[in-house]
C-alpha cells in the first residue's frame, strides 16, 4: 500500500505527460479541422483548376527593331 502512496505523489514525467496530452489534443482539433473542411476545399481546387485550364495564354514578342 505505500508503494502505491509513494507512486500516487510522485509528480516526476508530469511535464511530460502534460506534452503529450497538449499534442494529442492539437493532432486531434487539426484533424477535425481537416475533415471538416476537406470537401470545400477539394470543390475550391476543382473550380481553380477548371478557370486556370480555360486561360488562353498569349505568346509574347520582343521587336528589337529587326
Amino acid at each position: 500500500m505505500n508503494c502505491l502512496a509513494k507512486f500516487n505523489a510522485c509528480e516526476d514525467g508530469a511535464v511530460t505527460i502534460d506534452w503529450v496530452m497538449l499534442t494529442a489534443g492539437l493532432v486531434g482539433f487539426g484533424t477535425l479541422v481537416f475533415v471538416n473542411f476537406s470537401g470545400g476545399i477539394r470543390h475550391v481546387d476543382t473550380e481553380t483548376g477548371n478557370a486556370l485550364s480555360s486561360i488562353e495564354v498569349q505568346e509574347i514578342v520582343f521587336d528589337y527593331g529587326n
